[in-house]
């Protein structure tokens, strides 16, 4: 149910179920919604997960996407009915939520150390058998905490890991190949673990410079595929299959074609892109017009899909608007939000705003949107300005649901959204 106790909710509306929302009329241009409220674009957010998809298959990897850009159990369905083989996760508290939506494959693309996350764990794969996860390991210190659980919870079955590549510098993963393979052994050998597969992350070295990306992505991916290759020769791999995953959001290209490693066991090549669901305004659609000119999408690459739409509250100086957006809105780690689009109070359509409007600054519930005082357009007070985001990761987090509109503004479905 969705209710006046959320943010964006009309405050006399009786509360509905989330199937029925779109039976209710609404449209964010007439007012029936209160503001600041994001939303997401139908025919983009559609476009974009038909599109990965097919990126994927043609690269001839499979996609599991990162749920934890949304963390909303209606867009993991869309991923999973387009053909994704599984979502991956950054902790279990979010695999829980993927598991109760459906998700039966899962990785959790992080280190479990904790007794309590390991329990917990456990519990989901003993409620559902046909539950397949698989958590990394970068250490010896590591392993031997999981084995010090298993060793005290006789008869469970062993979890099944990826052995994490890291870079200098970075965060997780082992650094030298020589330690990669002690802990590949190690893994092999331990009755706590099964060792499934390699995996890496590039994403912290994109830069949208194509030439030092490929050598960076290059270069990671040749480590992981000389680990894979040197256990594969030692027989050290314990599944039918080997898990080979990479693939952030921001050049997931450079290592796709780099995933398909001919190994003795068959390899199934897992990207992990999570953003490309929404797309955004800013930090990755810098990045991806750079995939886009690799793969020749051209107009048909990711389109943003996640807009926040605010209201000019007070015109207090020329030049200066202030919007009922902030900090408690909208992501800003990777970049402020910016104006896409205006539309008067009162009007029903949505214009282009003057290019030269930029926001300056974040308070907690207000935006400083700056603007040429001495053009003939000026923002007024009540007027209805749309902004473009940068990351989307760290927008959802601060919503628990968010309409879908379509291209007239009328609210036609939710999603719900569990951080």
């Amino acid at each position: 149910m969705l209710g006046p106790w959320l943010k964006g909710f009309p405050p006399t509306a009786e509360p509905v179920a989330l199937a029925d929302i779109g039976a209710r009329g609404w449209n964010v241009l007439a007012g029936d919604l209160p503001l600041p409220l994001a939303v997401l674009d139908r025919e983009a957010l559609a476009h974009n997960v038909q599109w990965m998809q097919a990126y994927a298959r043609s690269q001839h990897v499979d996609l599991a996407p990162h749920g934890k850009t949304t963390m909303s159990p209606q867009l993991f369905q869309r991923q999973l009915n387009a053909g994704a083989w599984g979502i991956t996760f950054a902790n279990v508290f979010q695999l829980r939520v993927g598991v109760a939506a459906g998700v039966r494959r899962a990785v959790i693309a992080n280190q479990l150390v904790q007794d309590v996350e390991l329990s917990a764990l456990q519990t989901l794969r003993a409620s559902h058998a046909d539950l397949r996860v698989v958590s990394l390991v970068d250490s010896l210190a590591q392993l031997a905490r999981i084995e010090a659980w298993h060793q005290r919870h006789a008869g469970v079955a062993p979890f099944d890991v990826l052995l994490e590549i890291g870079v200098p510098g970075g965060r997780t993963g082992v650094r030298a190949h020589d330690d990669a393979l002690t802990l590949a052994q190690a893994l092999h050998a331990s009755s706590a673990v099964r060792l499934a597969g390699i995996e890496c992350y590039e994403g912290l070295g994109a830069t949208a410079d194509s030439a030092h990306d490929d050598a960076y992505a290059g270069a990671l991916m040749r480590r992981l595929a000389a680990v894979a290759t040197a256990c594969d020769e030692a027989q050290w791999f314990d599944t039918d299959e080997v898990i080979v995953s990479a693939g952030g959001s921001g050049i997931f290209d450079l290592v796709a074609a780099r995933m398909r490693l001919n190994l003795q066991r068959p390899v199934r090549a897992l990207l992990r892109s999570g953003c490309y669901v929404t797309h955004d305004h800013g930090h990755y659609r810098r990045l991806l017009q750079q995939v886009h000119q690799r793969c020749g999408c051209g107009d048909e690459g990711l389109r943003p899909a996640l807009q926040l739409w605010s209201c000019v509250q007070s015109v207090p100086e020329p030049g200066l608007a202030i919007l009922t957006a902030g900090r408690r809105d909208v992501g800003f780690d990777m970049g402020l939000p910016q104006p896409i689009g205006l539309a008067r109070a009162g009007a029903m359509q949505i214009d282009a705003v003057d290019p030269a409007w930029h926001i300056t600054a974040l308070n907690d519930q207000h935006a400083y949107l700056r603007y040429d005082h001495s053009a003939a357009a000026a923002p007024m007070v009540g007027d209805r300005v749309v902004l473009g985001i940068s990351h989307p990761c760290t927008t959802f987090d601060k919503w628990h649901w968010m309409p879908i509109v379509d291209r007239h503004a009328n609210v036609i479905d939710a999603v719900t959204i569990h951080f």
